[in-house]
Formats: C-alpha cells, structure tokens, sequence
C-alpha cells in the first residue's frame, strides 16, 4: 500500500465482464444520465478527481454524468451501494485503494463483506499518489528513525490525520507501525482531522 490508487470502476454485479446486459439495448447511452457513485464526501481526493472526470466523460459520451457521494464507513457504504446497482452501463464507481481493504477487514472481524472485489471491473486509474509521512519543520525529528524512536517513547503521544478506519491513511500508518515493531497497542493513534 505504497500509493493510493483511484480506480473508476464499471458495477459488475455478479457478471459485468458482461456485454450481454448491453447488447440487448441499443446505442449507449442512449439519453439516460449515467450516475458516478462516489463513496466519500464532497471536497475529498475521491471528490476532486470524480468531478473532472464526470465533465470529461460528459463531453466524451454526449452524456449526463451524475456525481453522487454516498459517504460513510471509510467509503463502505457506497462501494456497497454500487455493488448492488443493475449492471447496464449506467453506474459507475469513483474509489480508493478501501475498495481492495474493506471486504478483508469484514472477514478479520467475522462479518459477512457488504461487496467484493469480484461485483466490480476496473476499467481506468486515475491517480497514483504516494502516501507521505511528514511532521512540522520545527518538530525535533529530522529522520524517519527519530521519529519512530520517539513515538515508542511515548505511547499513545502522537496522533495523525486519517479519513477513517481500514482508509488509504491509516492502512499505510498500521503497516508503518508493525514494521517499526511498535506494540498492539499504539504509539500512534488515528485521530481524524487532527495533525499529530
């Protein structure tokens, strides 16, 4: 979990490696508004890269793309209600790398998964951005290795910023966590909206 990745993903339901469900019709799309499902709320990375390419499909398809942000549960809840839309080529998914973690998540705590990899088909990524670790320029770590000593100095001293749990942040800061052999209980907590 290096980066983010953005994938726009076209609803597969059990089968959208299907052009049978749009053979059937004709010309697509054909005047009926196509609905982006955007899994965070308005303003976010999944937001900004949504609404730019809604306007560029729009051009391109010579149709209405219609963003919808459907937040809630580190973008669960719209994954999943993207999961469950009919399969013809007029719902697409805006989402981040949670698409991958969520449904492995679910199973590590004994819940059934409200989607799987499998009811989608990634057709473009947009972005690929690195997840950064960065401090204020006057904090006294100057290397990584400073700061991962001082934070098991101090457990629980530190929190940093995450959009939620099993998130393209907090996946990468448990991942740092277990290498740095910081114990289960955290020498760095995820605190939204909060710098550490």
């Amino acid at each position: 979990m290096q980066r983010r990745e953005l994938l726009l993903a076209g609803l597969a339901g059990a089968t959208l490696a299907a052009p049978a469900a749009l053979r059937a019709q004709a010309a697509w799309p054909e005047g009926k508004p196509i609905t982006m499902i955007v899994p965070f709320p308005p303003g976010g990375v999944a937001d900004t890269v949504a609404r730019p390419v809604a306007e560029a499909l729009t051009r391109e398809l010579k149709a209405t793309i219609v963003v919808q942000n459907q937040a809630g549960a580190g973008g669960g809840l719209g994954i999943a209600a993207a999961s469950h839309a009919v399969p013809d080529g007029y719902t697409l998914l805006m989402s981040l790398s949670s698409i991958s973690i969520l449904p492995e998540a679910d199973l590590l705590f004994g819940k059934k998964p409200t989607f799987t990899l499998k009811q989608f088909k990634p057709i473009a990524r947009f972005t690929a951005d690195p997840t950064v670790l960065v401090v204020r320029a006057e904090s006294p770590w100057k290397t990584l290795a400073d700061f991962v000593a001082d934070s098991k100095k101090k457990p629980g001293g530190y929190n940093y910023g995450s959009s939620g749990n099993y998130g393209t942040m907090h996946v990468p800061m448990e991942m740092l966590k277990a290498s740095a052999g910081s114990p289960r209980r955290t020498c760095l907590s995820p605190a939204p909206a909060r710098p550490f």
